[in-house]
């Protein structure tokens, strides 16, 4: 497995067991994360970790690697997610592209098989 696709599969893991912020350890200083349904990114990690506290807020996630392909510079993860928020379910499918270096999230994009479904959950 590639040193990249492994920090992907680390990542989910750590955000899975309720460590998100181990998760967030993965993130560069000046990372840009392109969000499904938001036209701007945001930049830097500690504007993630914020932005990641309002949008799920109590929200539970649950993400499953497909699969990871990734090379020295880029990876690609397919991710089946399950979100719960009170009596409310929404399972769905993403494709999350990253840009990395030196161990760390430079970038990211996703891309979502129901974007207008993942919007209203999380509204």
């Amino acid at each position: 497995m590639h040193p990249n696709a492994k920090i992907l599969n680390d990542a989910i893991d750590t955000f899975n067991i309720g460590n998100p912020q181990a998760a967030m350890d993965l993130l560069a200083d000046d990372v840009e994360w392109y969000e499904i349904g938001r036209s701007e990114p945001t930049r830097g990690k500690e504007a993630v970790i914020q932005r990641f506290s309002e949008a799920f807020g109590d929200a539970e996630v649950e993400g499953k690697a497909h699969a990871v392909i990734a090379d020295d510079e880029h990876a690609v993860q397919l991710m089946n997610v399950t979100a719960r928020r009170g009596d409310r379910t929404l399972n769905y499918r993403t494709a999350e592209i990253f840009h990395m270096r030196d161990g760390k999230i430079t970038a990211r994009w996703a891309f979502s098989d129901d974007t207008q479904a993942i919007i209203d959950f999380f509204a």
